[in-house]
């Protein structure tokens, strides 16, 4: 066996077989074909010693217990496959059971990480203790990449917590630590330390020598009842609904996962287990599991690992940073700093401006505090951290210096060149601009070497992602430390190099712009915004152009056909923004905080649709009727996945990793995709290229792709 260690211990009157997971050449155990043959192998080997056995212990020789399934295989199936992965889950199956219906007591011994089906291996025993450490993780969160647990998870787990219990570890992937897993008596018994576990195991071994799992028990009752209940009976019968609200149909594995733990609680427990074997071999071979896994597991580790951060230099947190502004942007800004221990000096032109920055601080940690989830010491130490100013003195050593201010290039300059001496040795600056590019903004830097773009998303507190954005001087040393800044905040960070927009904004335009396009030609509102909800966006592009302000995109436009002239150039605006331009010069329609845009906000109310729009934009029922939802659907995804491509050609996107993260994070680009350039790999190149063609034939330009693009796909496409 080349996973699987197996021995035999000494015990009283009898023998212990230690089973310990140990995969050569991989710093995690995972469920590897070479494992399930050494699963099979070490199986045998204790009904061959059973007649000597007094018990079995599973244990791990890595840092964690088991990481689950080996993803990299997962990523190579297809629907064809189906079968063979029924087959093989039923044999792992198989060899879990006969373990467990040996009779005599099988121990699980939890030294570290126990997630998806690695916790589904550690329920195969009847007794697991674990490491007391809070920061060990167990559970299954397959559902985070469109999968579900189906090497028993679903099974064991409904029938240990019942089926209300268990819903949100499976529904929402709700990770425990061993303390946690106690009290869900999902875990029996804590030690100190990994030195401990063996002993406590053979000591439970000694104590009960006979074991059955709890659904082997004929007085065994499901918490809580089984569907048979009226109560729960109830309960499940407007589950799918609400499931269906959250999911849109577009996310099958929890559909899938609430089929396997109703279906499987009206059967015995074996004809259960191949249910969720059934389920789990459709899903696995599917097209959305590979767009999440792809994504989710692969490009975000990408990222988490560094392979976007440049260079070799040491890894990099600053100790005080100034921020430039004291509004929305960098009240969170300062916020997300001062929660991660970093001195934070928030300038804004007045005191009192800066102190109203500071209260954002206030407000987010009393909420945290009201509910119990922050001690009052903790918050009067954050809110320590946060020193709010009117004076460019104070910013006097910062180690990086941020300006969020109005995005007009003079202020820019204006406020880059008051701070920029105040830096500390070795310090450097960053614009959190969305759309003007960093070269012309580093113009007013004595160091363009040192001036780097760090695009935070609104609300900061809440949005994961940040785009960090080279210049045509920055250094690499600059952009590695402004990765290793974002990372130090826990957030998300993808790298760009410069252009009009960078990559989210630039593409995130597209979005909202072609919404705006499609009303113009007369497609009704509601269909719009109802269409791109259906296809996974998380709202439709009217209301954020309302939320972000028409006249904010209108300055935009401004300002690229100003720039566009001092070239020597004339910007042909499209058809979405000249749309937005007369609703904002014309109609008088500036959005939310103007009191309205395409939508009314009536005090008190819900936002409803202007009334005014059908007789504005509308056309005949046999004009506007002609675009299907699909059509509507493809318009608005298409036209952000080939502006992607764009940007890869271009080399604004230098890896499809921040393509798919950052535009699922930065700009919600559907989920089940698995991000903008993994939605044209997951559609399948030839099949993406043909309708992207279509598209632009009917729809224009803004669907052509060149052949850059085109050999930019081809290169860029992951292979597994």
């Amino acid at each position: 066996m080349q996973t699987i260690r197996y021995e035999l211990l000494d015990a009283a009157d009898g023998k212990v077989a230690l089973i310990t997971f140990d995969e050569p050449d991989s710093s995690v155990n995972t469920m590897c074909r070479q494992w399930q043959a050494d699963l099979g192998e070490a199986t045998a080997r204790v009904v061959a010693d059973r007649a000597q056995l007094k018990g079995v212990v599973l244990a791990s020789a890595k840092t964690s217990f088991f990481a689950g399934a080996d993803l990299k295989a997962t990523m190579r199936l297809t629907p064809a496959d189906a079968p063979t992965a029924f087959g093989e889950i039923e044999r792992m199956k198989k060899h879990f059971r006969t373990l467990e219906t040996l009779g005599i007591p099988v121990v699980s011994c939890l030294n570290g990480a126990a997630l998806g089906g690695g916790w589904e291996v550690a329920l195969v025993g009847h007794y697991r203790i674990a490491v007391d450490n809070p920061r060990i993780q167990f559970g299954l969160p397959e559902v985070t990449l469109g999968l579900m647990p189906g090497a028993t998870g679903i099974t064991k787990m409904t029938r240990l917590l019942g089926l209300m219990g268990a819903q949100p570890y499976l529904l929402e992937g709700q990770l425990f630590n061993p303390r946690e897993a106690l009290e869900l008596q999902l875990v029996h018994e804590l030690v100190a330390t990994p030195e401990q576990l063996l002993p406590a195991a053979l000591s439970r071994i000694a104590t009960h020598p006979h074991s059955v799992q709890p659904w082997d028990d004929k007085n065994h009752r499901m918490p809580g009842g089984t569907p048979a209940n009226p109560k729960v009976a109830g309960a499940l019968s407007v589950a799918p609904a609400m499931l269906k609200k959250t999911t849109r149909g577009r996310y099958p594995a929890p559909e899938a996962i609430l089929a396997t733990m109703v279906e499987g609680a009206i059967v015995d427990y074996d004809t259960a287990l191949r249910i969720e074997s059934r389920y789990l071999a459709r899903l696995m071979t599917g097209p959305v599991a590979r767009n999440m896994i792809n994504t989710f597991f692969f490009d975000m580790n990408a990222i988490k690992s560094g392979q976007s951060r440049p260079g070799n230099a040491p890894r990099y947190k600053p100790q005080k940073v100034g921020i430039l502004g004291a509004g929305m942007m960098g009240a969170g800004i300062a916020w997300a700093q001062a929660s991660r221990g970093i001195a934070t000096v928030l300038k804004d032109v007045s005191q009192e401006k800066a102190e109203a920055g500071k209260a954002y601080s206030a407000r987010l940690s009393q909420a945290r505090v009201d509910k119990g989830r922050m001690e009052a010491t903790v918050q009067q130490a954050l809110l320590a951290k946060i020193t709010p100013t009117a004076d460019a003195a104070d910013l006097a050593g910062c180690d990086l210096v941020i300006e969020a201010v109005f995005e007009s290039r003079e202020l820019k300059a204006n406020v880059t060149r008051e701070a920029e001496p105040q830096l500390a040795e070795g310090g450097f600056f960053a614009s959190n601009t969305s759309t003007l590019p960093i070269t012309g903004l580093a113009q007013a830097s004595r160091r363009p070497a040192k001036f780097v773009g760090i695009h935070f998303f609104s609300p900061v507190d809440k949005m994961k992602l940040v785009e960090i954005i080279r210049g045509q001087a920055t250094d690499d040393e600059t952009v590695a430390r402004a990765f290793d800044y974002v990372q130090a905040l826990g957030k998300v960070p993808i790298v760009v190099n410069d252009s009009r927009g960078f990559y989210t904004s630039r593409t995130f335009g597209t979005y909202v712009m072609e919404g705006a396009a499609l009303l113009g030609e007369g497609v009704p509102a509601a269909l719009i915004e109802n269409a791109a909800m259906q296809a996974g966006m998380p709202v439709g592009p009217l209301a954020v152009l309302d939320e972000t302000a028409l006249t904010l995109s209108v300055h935009v436009l401004d300002q690229t056909r100003a720039d566009y002239a001092a070239e020597g150039h004339t910007y042909l605006a499209t058809p979405g923004e000249l749309l937005v331009e007369r609703m904002v010069k014309e109609l008088k329609r500036p959005g939310r905080a103007g009191g309205g845009g395409f939508y009314d906000y009536p005090a008190g109310g819900k936002k409803q649709l202007w009334p005014q729009l059908p007789s504005l934009f509308g056309r005949p029922a046999d004009t506007s009727s002609s675009l299907s939802v699909q059509e509507i659907q493809d318009r608005l995804l298409y036209r952000q996945a080939v502006e992607t491509a764009r940007c890869l050609a271009e080399g604004v996107l230098t890896s499809v990793h921040d393509a798919n993260i950052g535009s699922i994070f930065g700009i919600g680009f559907p989920a089940w995709t698995g991000g903008a350039m993994q939605f044209i790999y997951g559609t399948g190149v030839e099949a993406f290229l043909a309708r992207a063609d279509e598209l632009a034939q009917r729809f224009g330009t803004g669907f052509a792709l060149d052949a850059a693009a085109r050999d930019a796909i081809a290169r860029f496409q992951p292979r597994y």
